[in-house]
């Protein structure tokens, strides 16, 4: 019987690999510090694969590299085949078929939303494994190992695909003895001379607060600047302040009466929403499908959270 082959017309593993992580990290010298080897080899290998294809990948800068147009056409593609590779072989060796979700959260929703729900997601989802990492800023899908993100901000990149969760508002908490202290606070402008709990990842907050009721003659950069909500309610709630509240941050504080509303008739919607973001070409994957369905299905649950939008 004759069989009809065609033969594929592949570059050097090596090669693709050289070119995939310099990609990722726009450096042959962290690209070569991750594959273990020189930045020559780096740099000898890149070269290889270009005239390979006979088309230049990198333009080759004093001090940095960049992605020609048709590197930036090559390297999602690698990049997805390295993702599909290096899961196949994380199940092979582990001898079941376990799944393996990366998902970058901030750390205050991890704490105050996220990880009382995560037990009830792995007990009905026993084939796929959580590998959470926390942050305070939004993910690099292009160079991050990461499947998908949970933030607040806006679609703005086309190659992304984003679930909407829902919005929110913010608003200015303090604890209870400290309002007593301090108040009565009945307007926006007492804010002045107050010390104001800042977080500077997200400092335009303060800023649309105060605008939204036209004030400005409070300057929410004069108190202490903390790097998360988490550390800004604690902060308040322990007395040193007063700081920026929004869903689902509050929740339980409210609950315990260890925060109280400024101003219970002043909130203001955040600008941004909540989303779950990942690669547009991985929305169809099963992993990524099961836990958008488990988190959409969560929001919905919460009856302190605004519904999501259609």
């Amino acid at each position: 019987m004759n069989r009809h082959t065609s033969k594929r017309r592949l570059p050097s593993l090596n090669a693709l690999r050289s070119f995939e992580a310099a990609a990722r990290h726009l450096s042959f010298k962290d690209a070569a510090d991750e594959l273990n080897v020189s930045q020559s080899a780096v740099s000898h290998q890149i070269k290889a694969l270009e005239e390979f294809l006979g088309l230049m990948l990198f333009e080759r800068k004093t001090r940095a590299v960049e992605l020609t147009r048709k590197g930036q056409l090559y390297y999602p593609t690698l990049r997805n085949a390295f993702d599909s590779i290096a899961e196949g072989t994380e199940i092979l060796l582990q001898g079941q078929s376990i799944a393996i979700l990366t998902l970058q959260v901030y750390s205050t929703f991890t704490i105050r939303w996220l990880l009382p729900r995560l037990a009830r997601f792995q007990e009905n989802h026993t084939d796929i494994q959580i590998r959470l990492q926390t942050a305070q800023s939004d993910v690099n899908f292009a160079q991050d190992d990461v499947d998908a993100a949970i933030m607040i901000g806006q679609p703005t990149t086309a190659t992304l695909h984003y679930d909407h969760l829902f919005d929110c508002q913010l608003y200015p908490v303090c604890s209870p003895e400290y309002l007593q202290k301090h108040g009565p606070i009945e307007s926006p402008e007492q804010l002045a001379g107050l010390p104001l709990l800042q977080v500077y990842p997200s400092s335009e907050d303060w800023y649309h607060w105060l605008d939204a009721h036209d004030v400005d003659t409070v300057n929410p950069n004069s108190g202490l600047q903390l790097e998360s909500y988490d550390v800004a309610l604690i902060s308040a709630a322990q007395g040193i302040g007063i700081a920026l509240g929004q869903q689902p941050y509050t929740s339980r504080d409210f609950r315990n009466r260890t925060l109280v509303e400024v101003f219970p008739e002043l909130r203001v919607a955040n600008p941004n929403s909540w989303y779950l973001a990942y690669r547009a070409e991985k929305r169809h994957i099963p992993k990524i499908e099961i836990f958008r369905e488990w988190l959409l299905n969560e929001v919905v649950a919460d009856n302190e959270l605004p519904k999501r939008q259609p």
